[in-house]
């Protein structure tokens, strides 16, 4: 398969601004947002809207986010508002009484006030395994002591792919050959990872994987997608509506009110799902994504951002090893940060990217050039020997 070439031209982005941020909100697809103005436009026309319209692009959703993270079944993928919701889907069908909830870190908070709150509800306790406090091999220790932490009492590891803060990348495989050993469930994040790094479901086998759709996955804000395993098959979701029913999709029985739910995990959808908005911008960002390949875009990632890091860390900046950092979301960390100031030159400068915790947190994607990562180098460059 070819190499992916800069892809700037098919954002809605200016030329004279240096966007390294997609961790904080992806920059927009010209094609997704023609798909949301002529979604917006086909509601000032109701009569044409048909039943299909409810079902249809959902159903296409499904399969494209199934052929991203190789899932081989498409009714097991469900539309959700957010991640707090999935994750309100798990914690509604869970046992904490006397156990225990692995968490990394400064994980982002939607993956940890739900177990907070459960735990505390259901008499469980919150296990978090912060990172070393070192940099000599601080991905592969923290990936370590996560490891150490998960024992027989642990009911559940909830945790990202790739942490949000520096993008540390986290060993799934390992992590879930572990949760089986106890017998404990893996529920994935997978908000800053997935649709820009692999995500290979037949080989981790998650029990649950949510994710928000308006950061990695190109879509709008307000739609999110969730994987439910076997695990939750007969679970009770947080929601009851009317589209999640069995046979929902004949309008003229909707009063013969059903038991049974639609098949695999569509029980656990959000009601209006078919958001005759959200859901075609969304369509229209995972089918780009298809076409590109996360293998594609960390490829190219990776060759705009190792030359201009190598000269951060000569300059004496720290950055994880790339065995355990994603080329698209990764921390910039030095002792002797002056922040403040690196905030008003960057910002003067028109390069935009986030700060979180101790680090610089840089999130390049296929719109950005080496220009874009040069630019941010020689800044920091500069600021810390001048």
């Amino acid at each position: 398969m070819e190499n992916l070439n800069a892809q700037h031209g098919l954002f809605e982005l200016p030329d004279n601004i240096h966007y390294l941020n997609g961790a904080f909100m992806s920059p927009q697809l010209k094609a997704v947002t023609r798909a949301g103005i002529e979604s917006v436009q086909k509601k000032a026309h109701p009569y044409k809207i048909t039943i299909d319209d409810f079902f249809a692009d959902t159903e296409k959703i499904r399969q494209a986010f199934s052929t991203l993270i190789h899932n081989d079944d498409p009714s097991r993928v469900v539309l959700t508002p957010s991640v707090s919701f999935g994750m309100a889907n798990i914690t509604q069908n869970i046992n904490l009484k006397n156990k225990e909830v692995v968490v990394a870190g400064e994980q982002f908070p939607s993956n940890v006030y739900p177990w907070m709150a459960t735990a505390r509800r259901q008499g469980g306790k919150m296990v978090i395994v912060d990172p070393p406090q070192t940099t000599a091999q601080r991905g592969e220790k923290w990936n370590a002591l996560i490891l150490e932490a998960i024992n027989q009492n642990t009911a559940l590891v909830s945790i990202s792919q790739a942490h949000w803060a520096d993008g540390t990348l986290f060993d799934l495989q390992a992590i879930r050959e572990r949760t089986n050993e106890v017998k404990a469930l893996l529920i994935i994040d997978g908000t800053q990872t997935v649709g820009a790094y692999p995500f290979n479901l037949q080989e981790i086998k998650p029990d649950a994987l949510i994710c928000a759709g308006y950061k990695w996955l190109l879509g709008p804000y307000g739609l999110g997608l969730a994987y439910y395993g076997e695990y939750f098959d007969n679970a009770i979701p947080v929601e009851e509506n009317w589209i999640n029913r069995l046979h929902s999709e004949d309008f003229a029985g909707l009063v013969e009110y059903q038991e049974a739910y639609q098949p695999g995990a569509l029980r656990f959808e959000v009601g209006e799902h078919s958001s005759f908005v959200l859901v075609p911008m969304m369509l229209a960002a995972l089918q780009q994504l298809n076409a590109w390949t996360p293998e594609r875009i960390q490829k190219y990632c990776k060759s705009i951002v190792k030359a201009p890091l190598a000269r951060l860390q000569e300059a004496g900046y720290w950055v994880e090893e790339e065995n355990w950092r994603t080329n698209h979301l990764f921390g910039i960390r030095h002792e002797a940060m002056p922040l403040d100031l690196i905030k008003s030159r960057l910002e003067e400068n028109h390069v935009f990217v986030s700060y979180r915790g101790s680090a610089i947190r840089v999130s390049p994607y296929v719109h950005n050039s080496v220009e874009n990562m040069d630019a941010l180098v020689n800044l920091l460059i500069d600021i810390l020997h001048n």
